[in-house]
């Protein structure tokens, strides 16, 4: 007798969590949608949460509790019910504002936006420009300024026209506002609040704000330029590859031949048209709000190929809301700026305390011939053929 009572205790306690998991479904059914004290736990926890019971139940009669029941509805629709239709924008509302999003009260898609904007985002972006400040502080330290290895004969050539520096100068002016504007925008809350406070940070935003979206006019009006000028010379061939097989000659060894732009400069130049045109189209976006549509039609086509899947992911989110829209775009926008930052440190070292005479291609348009000779000389071979077939003619 006590083994058959040892037994069905047994039992008893092995179905006990089935039967508890069998309850729990039931009491999410019998309520109409209510959350279970699991789904609260995984919440808590930052964990997943499948809320699809929840989606659905905005008051169709035919879901709801039966009004006889402990916890069934009055029929129609609930308070609760009437919000949740609100929060996953299904609910009928209507405005008087025409466009898009104008009828959507709540996002609920917003927070893993700003969760990754003040998280990974911030985290990832400040490693990415304090390493490579980083960085080039080394390698100057170990390597230091590259000078000019032979003698200055106090000639000069021709670099860069005056439009050309109007146009580097330019692009590079209104970058250098811009990023400054950007990381404030970006940055701004978690360092700047705390020290200038609350309405200090406010002035300091809005007026970043309206010149970060002014400026932006004379960085696309620059990189249009700079591209116009610049493009022909900026050709891969095939002495870019014996360059970057020696490293430019940084490290020492001499420096290999190069045309005008060697494959560094090629590097350079084609990271800012090709980044800054995206940063370009991404502020199009923001500056006209829900106009631009990049996104949507992206993840589509990407996932019409099977992208996504070549790198283990699922499907991306298709259709998109218009704020979702919004919040790619803007993620985009800081991602691909904070990248050509990076590159743009790079530049700045090598234009400045890196390399002695190459400021002066850009600052007076003139540089040390024995400069030119050691840094580019194909290009200066073709500089002396032009003026002796120019002398010629004359």
């Amino acid at each position: 007798m006590l083994r058959l009572f040892a037994v069905l205790v047994l039992v008893s306690g092995l179905m006990t969590p089935a039967l508890a998991q069998e309850n729990v479904g039931d009491v999410r059914a019998d309520t109409g949608g209510a959350q279970t004290l699991n789904d609260i736990l995984q919440r808590q926890a930052d964990q997943d949460v499948d809320d699809e019971f929840r989606r659905d139940a905005i008051g169709d009669p035919s879901l709801a509790a039966p009004t006889t029941e402990p916890l069934g509805t009055r029929g129609g629709q609930s308070d609760a019910e009437l919000w949740r239709g609100v929060r996953y924008d299904t609910a009928d509302m209507r405005s008087q504002i025409r466009g898009p999003a104008t009828t959507t009260l709540i996002q609920d898609g917003g927070m893993w936006w700003l969760k990754f904007r003040e998280g990974p985002l911030q985290t990832y972006g400040a490693a990415l420009l304090g390493g490579t400040l980083l960085l080039l502080a080394i390698f100057y330290f170990f390597r230091g300024r590259i000078e000019i290895e032979g003698e200055k004969t106090g000639r000069t050539i021709t670099r860069f026209s005056g439009v050309e520096r109007f146009g580097h100068w330019l692009l590079a002016g209104s970058f250098l506002v811009l990023g400054a504007t950007g990381l404030i925008s970006l940055f701004g809350r978690k360092f700047l609040i705390p020290v200038f406070g609350h309405d200090a940070f406010s002035t300091v935003a809005i007026a970043t704000k309206w010149v970060h979206n002014n400026i932006s006019w004379a960085f696309m009006l620059a990189l249009v330029i700079v591209f116009v000028f610049w493009v022909a010379h900026n050709i891969p061939n095939r002495t870019d590859i014996a360059w970057l097989l020696r490293g430019g000659g940084i490290f020492g060894g001499g420096h290999p031949p190069a045309k005008k732009f060697n494959a560094g400069q090629k590097i350079v130049f084609w990271s800012v048209i090709v980044l800054g045109t995206s940063i370009s189209v991404s502020g199009l976006s923001l500056l006209f709000p829900f106009e631009i549509n990049m996104f949507g039609f992206t993840f589509a086509k990407l996932n019409a190929i099977g992208v996504p899947g070549w790198v283990g992911l699922g499907d991306l989110p298709y259709p998109l809301a218009p704020q979702e829209e919004m919040q790619y775009a803007q993620l985009w926008h800081a991602i691909v700026s904070l990248v050509l930052t990076a590159v743009i440190f790079a530049h700045i070292y090598l234009g400045t305390v890196g390399m002695e005479g190459a400021f002066d291609a850009m600052g007076t348009g003139e540089v040390e011939e024995q400069w030119a000779r050691e840094h580019h000389s194909l290009w200066v071979e073709e500089v002396d053929e032009a003026d002796k077939q120019q002398s010629k003619e004359v």
